[in-house]
């Protein structure tokens, strides 16, 4: 098994649970192959038991909880069940959406053909987004979701379905990395080979940055990851194109 490329960062801890803002590219849990270093092995090695309460996607970068105890794991796994947890992406999405706020409703289910994908369907179970615009440029919106429904791959099928998947999308969406010369062709001038310009963004354009729940004392909790770099950094470059 391969060990982590990244020491993950503790948002929050205590006696009962742990907050980590989880890298991109990174499992949640091991895969049944146990193929590489996971986050909750990591969890394992460095506190000695660990619960699974949610998941995200390997691909999605952000908040993440794990309880240390079994009261934890099932009082906190109860919130997301029963919908009383707050969960907030971030997402940069191609295009420029029409309606800048709005709800998806569209029903999910696992795609007929293809093993390993999500689509929509009325005979899928309900699944609930909402959305909001928060910036626009360069042919990309920086978007916010809340979602009601905790589906797999939710927010990337919802998108897919409106005709604007996420950027680097590689299952719902073209999968190119977004790179500067692509953004302004006529003014930049590269003096490299468009095969090595290194991509201003190659992972999946998703991060987990707020998550709201009650700890065991029934105390509400809002915990925050920051937007992540590499995202904030294209979006400065896009605005900076724009015109």
């Amino acid at each position: 098994m391969n060990i982590l490329k990244q020491v993950p960062n503790i948002i929050f801890e205590n006696d009962d649970f742990v907050a980590i803002n989880k890298p991109a590219g990174m499992l949640s849990i091991p895969d049944r192959m146990q193929s590489e270093h996971s986050l909750k092995d990591f969890l394992i090695n460095k506190y000695g038991n660990i619960f699974t309460v949610h998941r995200l996607d390997k691909e999605t970068s952000g908040i993440i909880l794990f309880a240390k105890n079994d009261a934890a794991h099932r009082y906190l796994s109860q919130q997301f069940e029963n919908r009383e947890t707050e969960k907030y992406y971030v997402g940069l999405v191609q295009g420029s959406i029409g309606k800048k706020e709005g709800i998806i409703e569209e029903a999910i289910i696992e795609h007929p053909v293809k093993k390993g994908l999500m689509t929509t369907a009325k005979k899928g179970k309900p699944s609930i987004t909402e959305y909001k615009v928060l910036e626009e440029a360069g042919g990309f919106s920086l978007m916010e979701f809340r979602i009601l429904t905790g589906r797999t791959h939710q927010i990337r099928v919802h998108m897919k379905f409106l005709g604007h998947p996420l950027a680097c999308d590689e299952l719902y969406g073209n999968g190119d990395p977004i790179l500067l010369s692509s953004i302004k062709k006529k003014h930049f001038k590269r003096s490299m080979s468009e095969d090595s310009e290194r991509p201003m963004l190659s992972r999946l354009g998703l991060h987990s940055y707020k998550l709201t729940f009650s700890d065991l004392e029934g105390k509400r909790l809002t915990l925050e990851a920051p937007v992540p770099k590499d995202i904030k950094a294209l979006m400065t470059q896009l605005k900076k194109w724009k015109g």
